[in-house]
């Protein structure tokens, strides 16, 4: 937790919900960043750090977790360690006391694990308590029907090299028997896999597929399977599954879910950040081009955000604005300079550097950001930054002398971890060939190249790489928002458009008669019904959250944080708006009484500055009137329900009191308890604090932060920063100062005042597109037409012949209709059915 600095143990903190099941108080982030040191060179840390987890750790405890969390994280940490402990006794310097003992706890692990795998399928159950196991009642677990794809298929690597690390075979039949259901359960037609599968019947529950959350690592595992096991089999299928992603999937430089028994309709018009691992996997595999393509526009989106939204649309929109410092990009970007030797992936590393040192470090660490947008932060540090983000990121810019090891010699789990490749030799005792399993003959080049060498089938020329991202360096900036092809080259053809949801009148008769015609005419008008229905569901959810606010950032500028604290504060529906001028900044003050309700009896304190007030006892308006009355500039409301975080709850705008508030001219914001702890408690210790009340977070102002003296800061934070990010130093490849001057901060610069606009009216709860924005098509010249501006002309023409029918008035109809269509809805929703 580097906003609090302190470490966050199970229980003991607000839950989260499903992300804290990868905690179970076996001190995650120690083992999980255990090859880490090793990596960086760090090799008498490295020994530090094994002895204090066998002497610290315990794997017996009564709590519930991730059976795929703690398999990758936990199990692989454990391995990835045993890994490197056993090369540096080998080289003798090192380690020379141990014996297997991180081994030893790993097969013990591996057995608590083993009981999820209880089921008819073979395939595990989703979560499993350390101590008591599976549906036994002081276990809590085991009820479950529902798994991940990723979840039940992310297994095999670690689970295998346990089995022949120890000789104990019963782990990689357990992994295998699971990939084995998932390859026969797969959509025969289509080749793809859904997100979610029924563990005990092994029916699809959700029919979506994509390269994505949920369904990700199963194919890097089925490749990485074959490169560390040896097994053709695996081979096999992952080509399978590679060519209808490349058919279905992939449409360059995007990759869009699709349905798994319709996979030429799009499921969703937006990506997640977790596919950014896939151009990495497309190197392993040999496909560079399309690797080059995606991994760009990739980069495109981070330069206009200075991180990867956890969601972005077709045209590249925030969906989801969190960042939880995800790692997958930079993979794709050290497995590409790998392969092309291209200098211009050292600036993509350099710029990832310097936005994680400019946005993201804080006194403690490394802070997740909550809101792209604002560029406010998390109080939260997932292990996979250390384990994934500082290897990949080190071994990108490290020469061959810089590492104590042949990293060529080992193979990347899903979360990092090194496992050697001398494995594939050793204990085997498991039939390799699933002679049941049957495979597709694909007539593309998937198997010419089945153990690609990169000096062979890459020009290892930086100009091959440079001409294929040359098209796609504007791609974001300049992108016309994508709709469905079949609807744009039909258009072009000469047939009528389909009915868009924003274009819809009840009065319509027209309309109607085309409502009527979805999903009975031909299979395209089904396409036609079933976007219809989404975009009406999109309509509706926008118009419920139009009048919501976007989040606010409190920024921390004074010494010792210097802008680095940036805390996520909700708006006021009064007072002065941050989005239209200009923010404020101030030294913070308490004010007497508290609470604000009454006049306060320190005026001279809160005179000029941003006075601090709890909630409660009074209307939100009537504090901001009276600290205004006493003269301060701005006002911070600070939750009075203890233990209140922004994490866990949803974002909060305070409301006037239902009279005339033109009167109050302070901007105010709201902060939740723990949010409003981090000011209090920097009060206490500093005094003077000074801070920013913005739309969003600020660049940091390199000149006050060089004068920062490290002497003046307090010892025991100090000693909390150096341990938590002492690794830090070794990746910081420019200095703090160079760092933050050269930093890219192309937020602003890429964002044009209309699109600012747009991003501002977005809230972080709201986790859709606007589904009323113009969509824009490519003409066969290449130039933006506006069609639906044309259309949207054609529907404001009807409604104005119709001078009785009002926009007000056409909000009913869309209720009636999504009451009538209510059971097709609720199919196309939970995607149980085929047909409409």
């Amino acid at each position: 937790m580097p906003l609090t600095c302190r470490g966050r143990v199970r229980g003991q903190e607000p839950s989260r919900g499903d992300v804290d099941d990868a905690l179970g108080k076996f001190s995650l982030t120690l083992i999980d960043s255990l090859d880490t040191l090793v990596v960086l060179n760090k090799t008498k840390e490295f020994e530090d750090a094994v002895r204090k987890v066998l002497r610290d750790v315990n794997l017996d405890n009564d709590v519930v977790v991730s059976v795929f969390e703690t398999n990758i994280r936990v199990l692989g940490g454990l391995l990835g360690g045993h890994s490197l402990a056993i090369m540096l006794k080998e080289k003798g310097e090192h380690m020379q006391w141990y014996n297997d003992e991180l081994l030893q706890m790993a097969k013990q692990l591996g057995y608590k694990l083993l009981p999820a795998f209880n089921t008819t399928s073979g395939l595990p159950y989703p979560r499993i308590n350390l101590k008591f196991g599976i549906r036994k009642p002081e276990a809590r677990t085991g009820t479950e029907t529902d798994t991940c794809t990723a979840c039940a298929g992310t297994l095999i690597l670690e689970f295998a090299a346990l089995s022949r690390f120890t000789g104990a075979t019963i782990f990689e039949e357990y992994a295998r028997k699971a990939l084995d259901f998932l390859w026969e359960k797969r959509q025969r037609s289509s080749n793809l896999v859904g997100v979610t599968i029924n563990i005990h019947t092994g029916d699809w529950v959700r029919k979506d597929s994509g390269v994505g959350a949920g369904i990700d690592s199963y194919y890097e595992y089925l490749l990485k399977a074959y490169v560390l096991l040896g097994d053709d089999s695996f081979l096999e299928r992952f080509n399978t599954h590679y060519d209808a992603i490349m058919r279905y999937i992939s449409q360059p430089p995007l990759l869009l879910d699709v349905h798994i028994h319709k996979p030429m309709l799009n499921a969703r018009t937006w990506m997640d950040a977790l596919l950014a691992f896939f151009p990495g996997l497309q190197v392993l595999k040999g496909d560079i081009r399309p690797a080059i393509e995606t991994h760009e526009m990739l980069y495109q989106v981070i330069k206009k955000h200075n991180f990867l939204p956890e969601a972005f649309t077709t045209d590249f929109r925030v969906h989801w604005a969190q960042h939880p410092l995800r790692p997958e990009f930079a993979e794709s970007t050290y497995f590409l300079y790998k392969a092309t030797g291209d200098p211009y992936y050292l600036e993509v590393g350099k710029t990832l550097i310097e936005n994680l040192n400019k946005y993201a470090r804080v006194p403690c660490g490394f802070a997740a950001m909550k809101d792209v947008r604002t560029g406010s932060h998390e109080d939260r540090m997932d292990s996979f930054f250390l384990a994934e983000m500082f290897k990949y990121l080190y071994l990108l810019f490290a020469d061959k002398e810089d590492i104590i090891f042949d990293i060529e010699d080992y193979i990347f789990t899903t979360e990092a971890h090194l496992l050697p490749l001398w494995l594939s030799t050793t204990n085997q005792s498991i039939s390799k060939k699933n002679t049941t399993s049957e495979y597709t003959e694909l007539d593309d080049s998937n198997f010419d190249w089945t153990c690609p060498n990169t000096q062979i089938l890459f020009p290892n020329d930086p100009l091959y790489a440079q001409s294929i991202r040359e098209p796609l360096k504007n791609v974001v900036d300049k992108s016309c928002p994508r709709g469905i092809i079949r609807v744009e080259e039909s258009f072009r053809s000469g047939a009528k458009p389909p009915l868009r949801a924003r274009d819809f009148m009840a009065t319509n008769p027209e309309h109607l008669e085309i409502l009527k015609k979805m999903g009975a005419a031909s299979s395209i008008d089904a396409e036609d019904g079933l976007r219809f229905m989404q975009e009406m569901i999109e309509l509706s959810s926008q118009q419920q959250k139009e009048q919501q606010l976007p989040p606010r950032a409190v920024q921390i500028v004074s010494h010792p944080f210097f802008g680095r604290v940036v805390l996520t504060a909700g708006p006021a529906q009064f007072g002065l708006d941050l989005s239209k001028h200009k923010e404020t900044r101030g030294f913070v003050a308490s004010s007497k009484p508290y609470n604000g309700c009454s006049e306060l009896t320190n005026p001279e304190a809160v005179m000029g500055k941003i006075a601090l007030i709890q909630r409660g006892q009074c209307m939100f308006a009537e504090k901001a009137r009276n600290i205004q009355n006493a003269g301060a500039i701005g006002g911070i409301v600070i939750d009075d329900n203890e233990g209140s975080s922004s994490d866990t709850a949803p974002l909060f705008q305070m409301a006037g009191d239902g009279k005339d508030t033109d009167d109050i001219k302070i901007p105010m914001l709201f902060l939740f308890s723990k949010e409003g702890s981090i000011i209090l408690d920097a009060i206490r210790e500093y005094e003077e604090v000074e801070v920013l009340l913005s739309d969003k977070a600020k660049d940091r102002d390199p000149e006050m932060e060089n004068e920062e003296q490290p002497s003046s800061e307090n010892d025991s934070q100090n000693q909390s920063a150096e341990q938590i990010s002492s690794s830090s130093q070794e990746v910081d490849l420019v200095d703090q100062e160079s760092s933050e001057e050269n930093s890219l901060n192309s937020h602003p610069e890429s964002l044009s005042p209309a699109d600012m606009d747009n991003a501002a009216s977005i809230s972080p709860s709201e986790q859709t597109s606007n589904p009323t924005e113009n969509h824009e098509t490519t003409n066969l010249n290449g130039e933006c037409t506006d069609l639906d501006n044309q259309l949207q002309e054609q529907s404001e023409t009807e409604e104005d012949s119709n001078p009785n029918v009002s926009w007000g008035k056409k909000v009913q109809p869309i209720d009636s209709i999504l009451a009538d269509w209510n059971e097709d809805i609720e199919a196309f929703e939970m995607m149980e059915k085929d047909e409409l």
